[in-house]
């Protein structure tokens, strides 16, 4: 498989920041992202769901909240 580097690299810019945004900050929900990022919801969702085709990122259930997810750099 390619390195995360070559993945990321025809990704849009939104997607790229992200990945950075938890490369740095580590596990965070979308909120936090939205926050984090300055982007609409919108669009961190896109970037999320081009981030986890790529095998980028992966999501898990909050144990404060299930209702959420938590969002981090796959291994």
């Amino acid at each position: 498989m390619s390195s995360a580097k070559e993945r990321l690299e025809d990704l849009p810019p939104s997607a790229k920041l992200v990945y950075k945004t938890l490369e740095f900050e580590g596990e965070c929900t979308q909120k936090e992202l939205v926050k984090e990022t300055r982007l609409s919801s919108r669009t961190v969702r896109y970037a999320i769901s081009r981030l986890e085709e790529k095998e980028l990122v992966e999501q898990r259930v909050s144990f404060r909240d299930a209702r959420q997810k938590l969002y981090s750099l796959a291994e």
